[in-house]
């Protein structure tokens, strides 16, 4: 018999985690499942979600051991993957990491910006905490970890938890190359050859065949130069105005470079401007959030409760749960998949820092990821990228040193930031805001 997994989900209170299980459920053909356990420090938050997943699993695979809790031992013990998304401090710290900076006229933003600089400050401890306790309990298991801002939790973990079996992932390539894939008429990006470099949120790709080696980008090109990747389907009719937005700014990131083709969260340090002169500085992303997803996703596990059964009542699945599952049996089955993923650097990107962690393709097998060779990347993704790799390396000292001085650099240093000053009253602000998740700054 084939083993069986389990998994335990940190940030079980988390909107997305439904369509996580979702997933695993529907992938249990080729990923055998033993158990599932949520894991969440907010008790009153992950119930709701708890109580509806423990029924709709008992109506559709009773045969999977299902639990949810707040202690660590039990959350940790026995299990083979920890899949990590947490948010720390809810989204109630997303608004003011938006709508902090937008006084200023500078970008507001959950992952760039000074507010991705505030939510990693708070997130490095957390996703350190979820690591460590799976190593005392569970010390063979690994940690895929898509807890925001990706690229300043990666840093962390490598400086601070070198030798973990901690990945760190991220969806929105995924989610564009399935926007690519539509644009090109594939029935899935996994049609799809892909070359990429950057840093997490800040990358290009550089190639695009098919499986049998044909060039996709003149097509992909065509398409960016003219609509970025606002492709009109069923998905983007019932996107957001703000991703709406998004990808048709991408024709413009794009304009820039016309040899690759961009991560659309370029937008944020190429058009600051225009970014913040569209912004709301009253209903941000995180309101449409609150307003949309997390009612959503909230009222309908009520539903479950209330009603006794799942019949009726559905959730919506991710780019991220099919990327977490494919990683998952990638490490579990040694399949040497390719995937884009947040690694070290050492050498791929040849003129590049050493210790950067860089998003690039790498085979993953039982052993963890092997990264692939990148070679030279040109003048302009370098300068962008050593600017922001040096944002996130002082983000990470100022979280170890406590250090106010390395906080106020990394501020002025981004790219969204127009200069020291307004750097300085952002940054006075965001420590206000976060006494209770922050290091204290001296």
């Amino acid at each position: 018999m084939s083993k069986k997994y389990t998994i335990t989900i940190a940030g079980g209170g988390s909107t997305y985690t439904p369509g996580i299980i979702l997933m695993l459920m529907e992938e249990t053909y080729r990923f055998p499942i033993r158990g599932i356990k949520l894991y969440d420090n907010l008790a009153s938050r992950q119930e709701p979600i708890g109580k509806a997943m423990e029924i709709l699993l008992k109506e559709r695979h009773p045969e999977i051991e299902f639990s949810y809790t707040t202690d660590p031992e039990e959350a940790f013990t026995g299990i083979d993957f920890v899949f990590a998304h947490i948010r720390v401090g809810l989204y109630a710290m997303r608004e003011l990491d938006e709508k902090i900076p937008l006084k200023y006229d500078v970008v507001g933003q959950e992952t760039c910006g000074p507010g991705g600089i505030a939510y990693g400050m708070r997130s490095i401890g957390g996703v350190l905490e979820i690591l460590d306790y799976m190593e005392k309990y569970s010390p063979n298991a690994w940690m895929l970890n898509y807890s925001n801002p990706a690229a300043i939790v990666a840093e962390a973990t490598r400086r601070l938890r070198p030798h973990s079996r901690i990945i760190n992932i991220c969806d929105m390539p995924v989610a564009l190359e399935n926007i690519m894939a539509n644009i090109l008429g594939l029935s899935s990006r996994k049609e799809m050859v892909v070359r990429y470099y950057g840093l997490n949120h800040f990358g290009w790709w550089t190639s695009i065949t098919d499986k049998a080696g044909k060039d996709l980008m003149p097509e992909l090109k065509a398409f960016v130069k003219e609509k970025g990747y606002a492709k009109e389907t069923e998905d983007y009719q019932h996107r957001a105005q703000s991703w709406k937005d998004t990808y048709l700014m991408a024709k413009d990131t794009y304009a820039l470079d016309p040899d690759t083709v961009p991560n659309t969260y370029l937008k944020y340090y190429l058009l600051q401007d225009e970014v913040v002169a569209h912004s709301d500085k009253n209903y941000t992303r995180a309101n449409e959030v609150m307003d949309s997803r997390e009612k959503e996703v909230f009222g309908t596990a009520r539903k479950i409760i209330e009603q006794g059964s799942a019949e009726g009542c559905q959730f919506a699945m991710g780019a991220h749960a099919t990327f977490v599952v494919d990683l998952a049996c990638a490490l579990a089955f040694n399949t040497k998949e390719r995937m884009l993923l947040i690694v070290p650097n050492n050498g791929a990107i040849s003129n590049f820092d050493e210790d950067a962690m860089v998003e690039i393709p790498c085979l993953v097998g039982s052993d963890g990821p092997e990264p692939l060779s990148i070679g030279k990347i040109p003048t302009f993704q370098k300068g962008l990228m050593e600017q922001q790799v040096a944002v996130e390396k002082l983000t990470v000292d100022a979280w170890i040193e406590h250090s106010y001085q390395k906080m106020w650099q990394a501020l002025t240093l981004s790219k969204t930031v127009p200069g020291a000053k307004v750097a300085k009253k952002i940054l006075d602000e965001l420590i206000e805001a976060n006494k209770a998740y922050w290091p204290e700054l001296k």
